[in-house]
């Protein structure tokens, strides 16, 4: 994928993703507008809290929509990105706002997830082993919690690239959750959550390692800087 490419020679050059590359397409328009990039963050997370509010009602219905409305969020936090890039409007404020965001819907996603298996019936509940569905959400959410955590020291650190996500054929790591609408209809938010208690937890041991890391070279630098 050429992100060299574009028709708006006065932008940056486009982005390595699909829906990031959407995104611009979308917020082009509201460049010049008094609508900024911390709006849309709020939108974002507006979206991001009722699709997580909806997952705890249970059902089939109540599921599917939360899913829906938790992938809605997702692609619209491309959006402020995007118009702070085109726009100029970004600020170190609207950037931890929107790490924020991004932290509090996913922690909730997978705490309202929990909650939805509790209210559920027996067999769902008891699939998710010993610990509970609502003690599996806490584990992963707080996983989630210091993922974001870590990501943000190290960004302060060494800047964005520090903490740029694998990609591939114009999709990142993160947009799994694009699945999800896919794990609801086919009744399987347990096996998820219990794969989400799992796999969060070790995520966040490698990002605890690669903070290690990073503050180790990032010393010398300030060391120096102080002498």
């Amino acid at each position: 994928m050429n992100n060299n490419s574009t028709n708006f020679p006065d932008e940056p050059p486009l982005p390595p993703t699909w829906d990031a590359r959407l995104a611009r397409r979308l917020v082009r328009p509201l460049k010049h507008t008094r609508v900024t990039p911390n709006h849309l963050t709020t939108v974002r997370l507006l979206i991001g809290v009722v699709g997580a509010i909806a997952l705890t009602r249970g059902g089939y219905l109540w599921t599917n929509v939360g899913a829906l409305l938790i992938v809605l969020s997702n692609f619209v936090d491309h959006t402020d990105g995007e118009l702070a890039r085109i726009s100029g409007k970004g600020s170190k404020f609207g950037h931890f706002y929107d790490l924020a965001a991004d932290a509090l819907v996913t922690i909730l996603l997978f705490g309202c997830m929990g909650v939805a298996i509790s209210g559920a019936d027996t067999v769902a509940a008891n699939s998710v082993g010993l610990l509970g569905p609502t003690a599996l959400g806490t584990i992963a959410g707080l996983a989630v919690a210091l993922i974001f955590f870590l990501r943000m020291r190290i960004e302060s650190m060494v800047g964005k690239s520090g903490t740029k996500q694998a990609s591939a054929a114009g999709f990142e790591t993160e947009d799994v959750l694009y699945l999800l609408p896919l794990v609801t209809l086919l009744d399987g938010i347990a096996p998820f959550l219990k794969a989400a208690a799992i796999g969060a937890p070790i995520f966040a041991a490698w990002c605890i390692v690669d903070y290690w890391r990073v503050a180790r070279r990032a010393q010398p630098v300030m060391n120096s800087k102080d002498a």
